[in-house]
């Protein structure tokens, strides 16, 4: 792994929180590697919008609940194009594959939840897989860079980790609408069950935000 994908995945998996200072230096000495290959990787990190930078080093960007209101709204307007794009645009190859990664994702979900064998990073995976079948069906070469960009947020605040029973399961009928609506070239219902999905999301980061700030809070630690 190079130093902008693991200083990417320590973000986003909170082992560099948000508001934490990061130094060419300290991340040198930890990944024992010169310090070229990192202030590359922090410049295109701050790029993405993960890091903002400071007088020295740069900081882990925190994202206000506005921050996440909006990047969750363009997420909606993305990913539903997407998923209206994908209906008109489909093969018969891509909804096989749609199949797949929703059978995939059933049988996560009912193994989480019956067994705990399955844990919510596979379900999340899963879940990242069958969006980006939607993605590769709408045969727009633009969407991916553009989705791609806003699905940070999403990604750092995990709103899986809050889902219940209910709500993975609620998501896993979604999915099988979106499905259903490619699958029948039905555009405007592929896009508002895309959008239902994803405001799902949304709604439970805007819940438990304030406990993700005081957590982080708790533990934050400067370098």
């Amino acid at each position: 792994m190079n130093a902008y994908e693991y200083i990417k995945q320590a973000i986003l998996h909170g082992e560099f929180p948000p508001q934490m200072r990061l130094t060419e230096e300290f991340l040198a000495k930890k990944l024992q590697i010169s310090r070229t290959p990192i202030r590359e990787a922090l410049k295109q990190l701050e790029s993405e919008g993960l890091t903002v930078s400071m007088k020295r080093g740069v900081r882990v960007r925190h994202f206000t609940k506005k921050d996440i209101q909006q990047i969750y709204d363009l997420r909606t307007l993305l990913e539903g194009y997407a998923a209206a794009q994908a209906a008109i645009h489909r093969t018969n190859s891509d909804i096989e594959e749609m199949k797949t990664a929703n059978e995939m994702y059933e049988q996560a979900i009912n193994s989480y939840l019956e067994s705990g064998e399955t844990t919510i990073e596979y379900i999340l995976e899963i879940n990242h897989r069958f969006h980006d079948t939607i993605i590769k069906a709408s045969q727009n070469q633009h969407i991916h860079s553009h989705i791609s960009k806003v699905v940070v947020v999403p990604l750092i605040f995990r709103s899986f980790y809050w889902f219940d029973e209910y709500q993975l399961r609620h998501s896993l009928d979604v999915h099988k609408t979106i499905l259903k609506a490619i699958q029948a070239q039905d555009t405007e219902r592929a896009r508002v069950a895309m959008h239902e999905h994803i405001y799902h999301g949304r709604d439970q980061v805007l819940i438990h935000i304030d406990d993700i700030d005081h957590h982080y809070s708790a533990n934050e630690e400067v370098q």
